[in-house]
C-alpha cells in the first residue's frame, strides 16, 4: 500500500515541486533551445535520439498516462460510459470520414487544430488549478489571468501563421494552412499579445503594492508558458527549437499530475485486500493500475514508454517509414484505399487523448471526487490526516 499524498496548501503538488515541473521544464526548454545554434542542431533535422527522449518519451507516453485517469479504472468508465466508451467510437468514425473526404494532408491539418486547441487549454486548466486553490475571488483577474494565458499561446500560433513557411512543422508539413493571415494580421497579433501581457503584469504590480496578494502559481505558469512558446515559435525558426520548448513544458507536467492521480487513486489496493471488499468475499485481485502503482514511478514510466513504443512501431512500419535504424523495416507498404482506414486508427490514442481532457479534469459536479485523489488544498485547509 502506498501512502496517500497531499499537496501543499496553495500548491498543485509543492512549492519546491511546482517550481521545478513548471519553471524548471521550462528552464531546460530554454536551455537545449539555446545550447542547439553552437551544436549545429538549429540547421540540422530533429536527431533521432532527440526525437525519442522528447516526442517518444514525453509526448506520446503522456498521451497514453491517460489510461490511468479512465481506462484503467473500471469504476470510473462505469460512471460514464457514454463518454469513455463513444469518445473513441466517434473520435475513430470522424477521422475516417475526414480521411475519405480530404485525404491525407486535410486529416493532418484538422488534427493540428484539435491538438494546438489541446495545448493551448491545458495551460488555461493549470492556471484554473491555482485560481481555485488559492480561492481567486476577483472575477476581473481570473479572467486576466486566462487572457494572458491565450495571448501567451495564441499570439505565436498567430504569428507562425503569419510568416509562412517556417523550418518547422506541428505535425506534418503543409498541416496549417498558408496564406490565412498576412504580415500585417501577424504584427497586429504579436502587438495585441504584447499589450494583454503588458496589462497583466500592470496589474500584478498593482496587486503587489496593494493588500492581495499574487497568486504565483498563475504567474510561473504565464511566464514560463510565454517564454517557451515565443522563444520556440517566433523568436527562432527551425525544428530544435521548437520541439524542445513545445513538448517538455507540456508533457512532463501532465505526467507528473496522472502519476499523482494514480498514486492516490490506485495506492490502497495491494495484492492482499481490496479496501471496499465485503465481509465473507473472496479478496479481489489487485487492478493493473494498482499493480503498477505499487511497483513504483519507475515502473508507471515503463508501462508507458513500452507503449509509446509500440505505438510508434506501428506508425513508422505501416505510414511513416522514416525511423529504420530504430523500428527496421519489415516491407509494409499500403496504398490510400488502407489508409484511409488505418492512419485514423493510429491516431486514435491522441485524438480521443484531446477530447478527453476536455472532461475529465474539470471540477465541481462534473468530477466530484477529483480534487480530493489529487489531494488539492485550498490556502489556509488543514490536512484531514
Amino acid at each position: 500500500m502506498r501512502a496517500r499524498v497531499e499537496s501543499e496548501p496553495g500548491w498543485i503538488f509543492s512549492r519546491r515541486e511546482d517550481l521545478a515541473l513548471f519553471g524548471g521544464t521550462a528552464l531546460v526548454s530554454i536551455a537545449l533551445m539555446l545550447v542547439g545554434y553552437p551544436l549545429g542542431l538549429w540547421s540540422r533535422p530533429y536527431p533521432l535520439w532527440a526525437w525519442a527522449a522528447t516526442v517518444l518519451f514525453v509526448d506520446v507516453a503522456h498521451v497514453w498516462s491517460t489510461i490511468f485517469r479512465v481506462y484503467l479504472d473500471g469504476d470510473e468508465v462505469r460512471r460514464r460510459p457514454t463518454l469513455y466508451l463513444g469518445a473513441p467510437v466517434l473520435v475513430y468514425a470522424l477521422g475516417v470520414a475526414v480521411y475519405a473526404r480530404f485525404g491525407h494532408a486535410g486529416f493532418w491539418r484538422a488534427l493540428a487544430y484539435v491538438a494546438v486547441w489541446h495545448f493551448v487549454r491545458q495551460q488555461v486548466g493549470w492556471v484554473a488549478i491555482y485560481q481555485r486553490i488559492r480561492s481567486e475571488s476577483s472575477v476581473w483577474d481570473a479572467r486576466l489571468d486566462k487572457l494572458a494565458v491565450y495571448a501567451a499561446t495564441v499570439g505565436p500560433v498567430l504569428y507562425w501563421h503569419a510568416n509562412m513557411p517556417r523550418e518547422f512543422d506541428w505535425f506534418v508539413s503543409g498541416d496549417f494552412v498558408r496564406g490565412a493571415l498576412g504580415a500585417r494580421g501577424g504584427a497586429i497579433a504579436e502587438w495585441t499579445m504584447f499589450a494583454i501581457l503588458a496589462l497583466w503584469g500592470a496589474r500584478k504590480l498593482q496587486r503587489a503594492r496593494g493588500e492581495r496578494a499574487i497568486n504565483p502559481g498563475v504567474a510561473l505558469i504565464v511566464v514560463s508558458t510565454f517564454a517557451c512558446w515565443y522563444g520556440g515559435i517566433v523568436l527562432t525558426n527551425n525544428d530544435w527549437s521548437f520541439t524542445v520548448t513545445n513538448v517538455l513544458i507540456h508533457g512532463i507536467p501532465y505526467l507528473a499530475l496522472l502519476w499523482r492521480y494514480a498514486s492516490n487513486r490506485f495506492g490502497a489496493e495491494n495484492s492482499q485486500t481490496d479496501p471496499a471488499q465485503r465481509a465473507g468475499e473472496a479478496p479481489r485481485e489487485p487492478s493493473m493500475a494498482a499493480r503498477v502503482v505499487f511497483a513504483g514511478t519507475w515502473a508507471f514510466v515503463a508501462v508507458l514508454v513500452v507503449i509509446a513504443l509500440v505505438e510508434e512501431f506501428a506508425w513508422d512500419q505501416l505510414a511513416w517509414h522514416e525511423r529504420t535504424a530504430l523500428f527496421g523495416d519489415l516491407g509494409f507498404r499500403l496504398d490510400a484505399s488502407v489508409l484511409r482506414w488505418i492512419v485514423p486508427l493510429l491516431a486514435l490514442p491522441q485524438a480521443t487523448h484531446y477530447v478527453l481532457d476536455g472532461f475529465v479534469w474539470r471540477g465541481g459536479a462534473h468530477n466530484p471526487a477529483l480534487a480530493s485523489t489529487l489531494g488539492l488544498r485550498v490556502t489556509g485547509q488543514k490536512s484531514a490526516h
